[in-house]
């Protein structure tokens, strides 16, 4: 299921209920207060929703994340944090790249970054369109959120540059040995499926073993991701992070 579905069952889901809360036995969506808590993940619907509410401190995504939590949700609606079930999961050595996009890597119609403008990357995915969805999950809100972790040295973007255009994107955040992908965007061809392989082959260049696609899409699929149990996920991502943190800014190996 895809973001704007899940989304869309999610709204249906608060109006259908009107008080969102553990009190009622039918009720299975925890509402957060100011505590750093989070329920445990496979308390999570069907959908993926797990809890309401709280807020976008850079304390609480850094708890959420080493849970297998993300928040997700649209202008308009509280903030919605999800555990979906299965996980879209890719490991490093298991990426796939198809022959005529190792062509296009070759002929470098790209210059490949990291973190030299995450702000642009993250604003740029906010504003790309997305099939079936109008409007943007990633609100002013977010891109502050996701800003101060960037700042902080948690948060990342790989980006393909043509001269002094930004032609495309991704951006996420790391904890441990794992890599939790959040969004990209093209403005030109293979723009963002090159800055994707380039940032997959430096994490496994890094010993990262997990990146966290989240959820299913076809284009992911083609990459190598495949389809785990949360359960299996979660696992993992304790394993993950047993590892240290990559903080600061990020530069691929042959710049450092």
């Amino acid at each position: 299921m895809d973001r704007a579905i899940r989304v869309r069952a999610a709204r249906a889901q608060l109006r259908s209920r009107g008080e969102i809360d553990r009190a009622g036995s039918r009720m299975s969506i925890y509402r957060l207060t100011e505590q750093l808590r989070f329920p445990p993940p496979d308390a999570a619907e069907p959908s993926g929703l797990l809890a309401v509410g709280g807020d976008l401190r850079s304390e609480r995504l850094l708890l959420a994340y080493s849970m297998g939590i993300f928040p997700w949700y649209e202008d308009g609606l509280p903030i919605l944090w999800h555990s979906p079930d299965p996980r879209m999961i890719l490991l490093p050595a298991n990426l796939r790249v198809s022959r005529s996009l190792r062509k296009a890597m070759r002929d470098a119609p790209f210059e490949i970054r990291l973190d030299s403008d995450f702000e642009a990357v993250i604003r740029a995915c906010a504003q790309a369109p997305r099939d079936g969805q109008q409007g943007t999950w990633i609100t002013d809100e977010m891109i502050e959120a996701y800003r101060r972790l960037h700042e902080l040295g948690y948060a990342h973007s790989a980006e393909a540059w043509s001269g002094r255009e930004l032609a495309g994107g991704l951006y996420g955040v790391s904890l441990g040995s794992c890599f939790f992908g959040e969004s990209m965007f093209a403005r030109r061809s293979n723009a963002s499926k090159i800055a994707f392989v380039r940032l997959v082959e430096q994490l496994a260049r890094w010993k990262f073993d997990l990146i966290d696609c989240q959820v299913h899409t076809p284009h992911l699929a083609r990459f190598g991701a495949t389809e785990w149990p949360r359960s299996r996920f979660l696992t993992a991502l304790q394993e993950s992070l047993a590892t240290s943190t990559r903080r600061g800014r990020w530069q691929f190996d042959d710049e450092a």
